[in-house]
């Protein structure tokens, strides 16, 4: 078992219990609408071939193999995760691709060792749920070379990202976030770096120079259909996360909220399927050379 900070355990029994079933449930249209936002951001700020790089909440791994095939035979790229169930899958899938320079490690980025240099560190949605953020971007930075970029992608605000936030106003109507519950929690949550500033302000912290952040404003698929988007955004995301910790307690609001979420989700039909705006940060900075 790997060391895990103490603030960090709810988040990491989290995202090794309920939410990997549910991102596994949901594989195909997190995937995509994610991995969608992560190409623009590799392409924005691309790892230079032979780098060695380091993915950060690596969750499936497919970012990490991308980036391998970024960086080539004489590149190496190093997934971390806190997820067990995460980790274990990812090395089965890269082995079963034979992708060979690739390699899959469970830590809490906050507190564990990253080994490196690296010349390169990425992530897609996978550090904004430290409980520390300052010092989860300070660890990096010590693993990173001189002159190394990190460059990660992390949600903006809740009102530019209608995927996620119209299923949440109507579950707000009917509940409010439990006090307490006997299900863990992810931690800070998938909106706790979309303040710009603030995102600034703990990189210049952490010691990192040549900060920038780009917007990036995608369509996201949810589902082929109505039915599909409704048990996506019930199941994930700030709705999914409220209606998990309530538990068999909303069970006779359910029919309810899935009504009222059907309705505020028929905007987005499209003829490929249902389709809503998605808009992230794309963070760069760079390791003092």
């Amino acid at each position: 078992m790997a060391d895990v900070a103490a603030a960090n355990e709810e988040s990491r029994d989290a995202w090794s219990g309920p939410l990997f079933e549910r991102f596994v449930r949901f594989r195909p249209y997190v995937a995509e609408g994610l991995g969608a936002h992560g190409e623009v951001a590799m392409a924005v700020h691309p790892p230079a071939a032979g780098a060695r790089v380091l993915d950060i909440g690596c969750g499936f791994g497919d970012t990490t193999r991308r980036l391998a095939a970024l960086v080539g035979g004489e590149g190496e790229v190093v997934g971390v995760d806190v997820s067990e169930p995460f980790v274990e899958l990812a090395r089965e899938e890269a082995a079963a691709m034979g992708v060979a320079n690739v390699e899959y490690r469970l830590g809490d980025v906050q507190v564990a060792d990253l080994g490196g240099p690296y010349d390169y560190a990425f992530s897609r949605m996978g550090v904004m749920f430290f409980a520390n953020p300052v010092q989860a971007l300070g660890n990096i930075r010590e693993a990173m070379s001189p002159g190394g970029r990190v460059c990660f992608v992390v949600w903006r605000r809740k009102l530019d990202n209608s995927w996620v936030h119209e299923a949440e106003r109507v579950v707000e109507g009917y509940l409010e976030h439990p006090e307490k519950s006997e299900e863990p929690t992810c931690g800070p949550g998938p909106f706790s770096m979309a303040d710009a500033d603030v995102v600034t302000e703990q990189l210049r912290i952490a010691g990192f120079e040549q900060i920038e952040l780009r917007r990036c404003d995608l369509p996201l698929r949810m589902g082929a259909d109505l039915d599909g988007a409704v048990d996506l955004v019930m199941a994930i995301g700030p709705a999914g996360e409220v209606l998990r910790l309530w538990g068999d307690r909303a069970d006779e609001l359910r029919p309810r909220i899935a009504a009222d979420v059907r309705a505020a989700l028929e905007q987005f039909e499209t003829p490929e399927g249902i389709e809503a705006p998605s808009s992230t940060w794309i963070v760069s900075a760079v390791a003092p050379g």
